[in-house]
């Protein structure tokens, strides 16, 4: 390998100059050019000296005037615009990192995510890789327009797991015609994988991708009920602000331990268990609605964390919902999530 960490380089396809970030193997390195990051084979870049040297111009001989005529001036050409960024949504690229075996056979130690931002907006990113239905790892953070972000990395042998994916995007510059977020799940199986694997190399091609969206969503319509319809068909209209006078007071925190809910469980299934919690939770968050309280933090504990994935699956079906997270809390560790509300 005759290039380290930290060498300039510069790519030649594209006479971009950049740096080399991190060697993946014996034929790829990681470059970055502009802040952005991305692979890319030995062959397809070199030291950028040679090119500097043979771009320097040489100082013409000036010649002696001549008039010109008007017919006679080149026209002058519009100017491309440099860097021209192209929409072409959203993407999640895995970039095999291959290593040699005892038998000096060619395998691969792991993937390295990355998603790869191509539109214009930038987006505020919950992410969760889920092993076996738990939590394998989580991440919060920003995705700028236009830019790379690496996520982490997925060493091979969890592919035999069929890791589970989950997104969870909102815009960073929230609009009132777009959806407040939504959700993209993408499941890993290790056949379809290394089937990938084989194509990429057979192509020349450093990454497998993903497209996880092409434009964000716009915010779903929501139907108006005509009360005067409803009138004259005979049902009885109430004022809304009249109604919670008479509503069970709501609560800001809920805890839906089972032993909170019931006095003898020992006798109930574990799905009876959870029919009972999500009717809590639902009783509860009508309530908070109907109140229009601002926030509600749910206890549903770790467990399996089957209660919590239901409870999260329900609040995106929600409109009520502006957002919901589950983060450590000193109160309840990571077994509660917190419901922000919009009116």
């Amino acid at each position: 390998m005759k290039y380290q960490a930290g060498d300039d380089i510069i790519v030649l396809h594209s006479k971009e100059e950049g740096k080399v970030v991190e060697i993946i193997s014996d034929k790829m390195v990681l470059i970055e050019i502009r802040g952005v990051r991305f692979p890319a084979y030995v062959d397809q870049i070199d030291f950028p000296y040679f090119h500097r040297f043979t771009q320097k111009k040489v100082v013409e001989e000036k010649k002696p005037h001549q008039k010109k005529y008007i017919d006679e001036v080149p026209k002058e050409r519009k100017s491309q615009k440099a860097n021209i960024k192209t929409e072409d949504g959203v993407w999640l690229s895995l970039l095999p990192k291959f290593s040699f075996d005892e038998y000096d056979d060619e395998i691969v130690e792991l993937l390295k995510i990355y998603l790869v931002n191509k539109t214009d907006k930038s987006y505020k990113l919950n992410y969760k890789q889920e092993l076996k239905g738990e939590a394998a790892f989580e991440l919060s953070s920003e995705v700028l327009a236009h830019h790379d972000f690496y996520l982490h990395d997925i060493p091979f042998e969890n592919l035999n797991d069929n890791p589970n994916l989950v997104f969870e995007f909102s815009l960073l510059q929230p609009n009132k015609k777009k959806a407040p977020f939504f959700s993209i799940e993408l499941k890993l199986k290790a056949k379809q994988v290394f089937k990938r694997i084989e194509e990429i190399k057979e192509k020349n091609e450093p990454t497998i991708s993903y497209s996880l969206f092409t434009s964000y969503p716009d915010k779903a319509p929501v139907e108006k009920t005509d009360l005067g319809k409803l009138a004259s068909k005979g049902y009885k209209i109430y004022d809304a602000a009249e109604i919670t006078k008479h509503l069970e007071p709501a609560r800001t925190i809920i805890d839906l331990h089972i032993e909170k809910l019931a006095d003898d469980y020992s006798k109930m299934i574990s799905s009876e268990i959870l029919l009972l919690q999500l009717k809590e939770f639902e009783k509860w968050f009508l309530l908070a609605v109907a109140h229009r309280q601002q926030n509600l933090i749910v206890i549903h504990g770790i467990g399996t964390g089957k209660l919590r994935e239901e409870i999260h699956e329900m609040l995106k079906q929600k409109k009520e919902v502006k957002t919901f997270i589950n983060q450590y809390d000193h109160r309840f560790g990571y077994g509660a999530t917190e419901i922000i509300f919009q009116y």
